[in-house]
């Protein structure tokens, strides 16, 4: 272990395993606490770090895209996240996906083998005293929620989250299905289930009429926007599904020339190609009934289930109140917070969060001031909506040119505007780099 002081970071997710490869490459100690495999978690199937439970997508990789931006930006400050993703890459097209599997393990190996790192395989019920990094994710322990309410004064605020189902490849029906992307972007990377005019309205019916996952009449309601289930959606009527991740634009079936009255797309999970997700089908239906009713699309009238969707409570603090833009807590300078408990959401969105926090935490034991990433930057962007959004109706977050600056000068087109400010936010980060030296560390390097 290193000999400057020590960091505790309690949860290695997305956000903690990001955060403590920032500290141990700048030379710091870490004690990285991961209650897996002591204590279990409704999602989780392994004690693999970083473990991908709801999809194996990181969203678009283009620089027309706001996640594609901070891809790149994490990719420029060493990110360990980001260098792992892009060694288990899987075919999706414009979209970044990964083996989940392998994506984990390239991380879990590269902490274990850091010297800097000490990985404990704890549960942790209390605050720690001393430099710490809160990054348990969206399920938090009962223990450490209680902790945190007290720190807090106030309740934890909470949604709910769903997962979708995966089948197994061999056990999808090629003859009704199609390979392709949509409007033909990035290759033929997605299997597509085309669906005609009868056949939608009869799976549309049995899924209206499923038995789903009960939920405490004072919690409905609180579905995270961004990963609503599909049968959430549908009960906005079957319009919304035709819109959303039942829509046929872009797509053309080869057997007829025509476009589908609806499809559903599957998405490769793993680098063997032996399994796939439905695309935008996270559901609390009851397992049997996603049987029943999945299986009415066509292509998947035998698939066999490698994993059922499912749904669970998401816990996140009120950031804007309790975090300042450096991820530290208002209370305690030498607290943060960090990933989907700080109200980051998505799995690129987490990560990014504890790179920051371990940034900014490695800034503040060298007792320098504190220097923070652009706002220009997605980065920066992202830290200053968590700790500058509305606190009375706050909400996670994706990442969205939305929150990024407007540029000084207007530029005509939405995808050449979305360009000059990703080539404007790498502008100002490759500034702060050489302005910090934000990318060099005395650590392990994430290739």
């Amino acid at each position: 272990m290193a000999t400057t002081p020590s960091v505790t970071i309690i949860g290695g997710g997305m956000a903690g395993s990001e955060a403590a490869w920032q500290l141990a490459r700048r030379g710091i100690g870490v004690r990285l606490y991961e209650m897996r495999p002591e204590v279990t978690t409704p999602v989780h199937k392994s004690d693999l770090l970083a473990e991908m439970v709801c999809s194996n997508s990181l969203r678009s990789d283009s620089l027309d895209n706001a996640v594609g931006l901070l891809h790149e930006e994490m990719r420029r400050l060493g990110s360990l996240f980001m260098a792992a993703a892009d060694d288990n890459r899987v075919p999706a097209g414009k979209a970044l996906a990964v083996d989940r599997q392998r994506f984990a393990q390239q991380i879990t190996d590269k902490l274990a083998g850091a010297a800097e790192v000490e990985i404990i395989r704890e549960e942790i019920t209390s605050l720690p005293d001393g430099p710490c990094i809160i990054a348990t994710g969206p399920l938090t322990s009962a223990g450490l929620s209680e902790e945190i309410r007290a720190l807090t004064g106030t309740d934890s605020l909470y949604f709910y989250d769903a997962i979708s189902p995966i089948v197994l490849a061999e056990s999808i029906d090629n003859g009704k299905t199609f390979v392709a992307s949509r409007y033909d972007k990035g290759g033929a990377d997605y299997i597509n289930c085309p669906l005609d005019e009868a056949q939608f309205q009869t799976f549309y019916d049995a899924m209206m009429s499923a038995e789903v996952l009960e939920i405490p009449d004072f919690e409905q309601g609180l579905f995270f926007e961004g990963c609503l289930p599909v049968e959430e959606i549908g009960r906005r009527g079957p319009e919304t599904l035709l819109f959303g991740p039942m829509k046929p634009v872009g797509l053309t079936d080869p057997r007829t020339g025509e476009r589908p009255h609806a499809v559903v797309q599957l998405r490769q999970d793993d680098l063997a190609a032996e399994n796939y997700s439905l695309v935008g089908f996270q559901t609390r239906m009851k397992w049997g009934e996603q049987e029943r009713v999945l299986r009415l699309i066509p292509g998947l009238e035998g698939a066999e289930f490698v994993r059922f969707g499912v749904v669970h409570r998401n816990t996140y603090i009120n950031a804007p109140r309790m975090l300042t833009e450096t991820f530290q807590t208002r209370l305690r300078g030498d607290l943060f917070f960090a990933g989907q408990i700080a109200g980051t959401e998505g799995y690129v969105e987490s990560a990014a969060g504890g790179l920051l926090a371990g940034i900014y935490c490695a800034m503040m034991l060298r007792e320098g001031p504190i220097s923070t990433v652009p706002r220009a930057t997605a980065l920066g962007s992202l830290a200053f909506y968590i700790s500058h959004a509305r606190a009375i109706d706050y909400q996670p977050t994706n990442v969205t040119f939305g929150i990024i600056p407007e540029l000084e000068k207007k530029v005509r087109g939405k995808k050449q505007r979305r360009e000059a400010i990703s080539r404007r936010a790498l502008e100002h980060l490759e500034g702060w780099i050489l302005e910090t030296g934000g990318k060099h560390g005395s650590g392990p390097e994430a290739k």
